[in-house]
């Protein structure tokens, strides 16, 4: 991830968000393998591939296991995931009675789509409310100064009066489209993966499928009806709502741009940003950074088309690309979201009261 987006990074402000970001950090993985884990125990004798007894100790087992992170770090580049250290640590920790119920059936890709999945579920939760705040604020303005007038503009040149209620549509609008397309896409993208070694759940054949549905259930996941190992549409149409998202406040930011222009002086905020040469600007430096955002994340767009291209049953080289793309447009939504209802808050007139 660019270094610059962290919040402790002297740029990292404008382009971080702490909450976010903290949902990528290794604990969260962490988490999701052990989640993962004590879940498919529990799902193994439910569907009875072992017994209660050995699913049991596996569970206890697992929520007394404490992994080596630095030891983990150190295998990753050898092993190209985190997930077969974390996994040997485990095994050795158990005790040997406990062995079937650990880890069987799975297979390393199973671990980590669903902690990505599990992650992306409170991901979606503050998307959810972000999107509610900025369209709270839209409706605060346009029932205050909706009926106010502005010039409407076609290919920036002034065309015929309109009010600043039609411009607030087409900000409106589009967001609140992206907040029912998130209604549909959750189950998507919150979803179980289990398919084993080779995707096919053929190592618990004939109970492949129940132990699904079960672990499933216990992770509070949609269960598919296959694999997706090879299959990551879901991803690359969530991470398209993503772009979709920060472009369309990138365009209510770059109309606001516009709309505070010296001469234009359509709409006043509070709290502009300063010049170090020429103190009597006031820089929209908010709406700009909506502009950036919605740029940075439509750059992104195509590597997770990239990614799509997962060659036969498993991938590295195109997986991996997901890893370092997904969390930086997660993030950057989750920032353009907390800009725009920021911004949104300054605005203190909008309008002319002639033209």
């Amino acid at each position: 991830m660019n270094p610059l987006t962290h919040a402790s990074h002297l740029f990292g402000p404008l382009f971080s968000d702490p909450e976010s970001e903290a949902l990528w950090d290794t604990s969260r993985f962490v988490d999701g393998f052990t989640q993962f884990e004590r879940a498919l125990a529990e799902a193994l004798a439910e569907a009875g591939v072992v017994d209660h007894t050995v699913a049991a100790m596996a569970v206890a087992d697992i929520k007394s296991f404490q992994p080596d992170l630095p030891k983990i770090a150190t295998h990753v580049v050898q092993d190209g995931l985190p997930v077969p250290e974390f996994v040997r640590q485990l095994k050795a920790h158990a005790r040997p009675a406990a062995l079937p119920a650990i880890h069987t059936g799975a297979t390393s890709q199973d671990l980590i789509d669903t902690a990505v999945s599990l992650i992306l579920r409170d991901a979606n939760l503050r998307f959810e409310a972000r999107l509610a705040d900025v369209l709270t604020a839209l409706d605060a303005l346009d029932s205050k100064w909706g009926e106010a007038t502005i010039m409407g503009r076609t290919r920036m040149q002034a065309a015929l009066p309109i009010s600043v209620s039609d411009r607030i549509g087409t900000w409106r609008s589009p967001l609140t489209s992206h907040a029912n397309l998130l209604k549909a896409l959750r189950p998507q993208v919150e979803a179980l993966q289990f398919g084993g070694p080779v995707g096919n759940r053929a190592s618990l054949a004939p109970h492949g499928d129940a132990v699904a549905t079960a672990l499933a259930k216990r992770l509070s996941l949609s269960n598919p009806d296959r694999a997706w190992h090879a299959t990551r549409e879901s991803l690359t149409e969530y991470a398209n709502w993503l772009s979709m998202v920060t472009g369309s406040l990138g365009k209510m930011g770059q109309d606001l741009t516009l709309m505070a222009q010296q001469g234009v002086d359509e709409v006043k905020f509070s709290g502009g940003g300063s010049s170090s040469a020429m103190p009597h600007k006031q820089n929209p430096v908010r709406a700009e950074l909506l502009v950036t955002l919605a740029r940075y994340n439509a750059t992104q767009l195509p590597a997770m088309h990239h990614a799509l291209v997962h060659e036969q049953e498993r991938s590295g080289g195109a997986w991996s690309l997901e890893w370092m793309v997904l969390p930086t447009m997660v993030t950057t939504t989750a920032s353009a979201l907390r800009h725009a209802d920021s911004l949104l808050q300054s605005i203190e007139s909008m309008g002319q009261s002639s033209l």
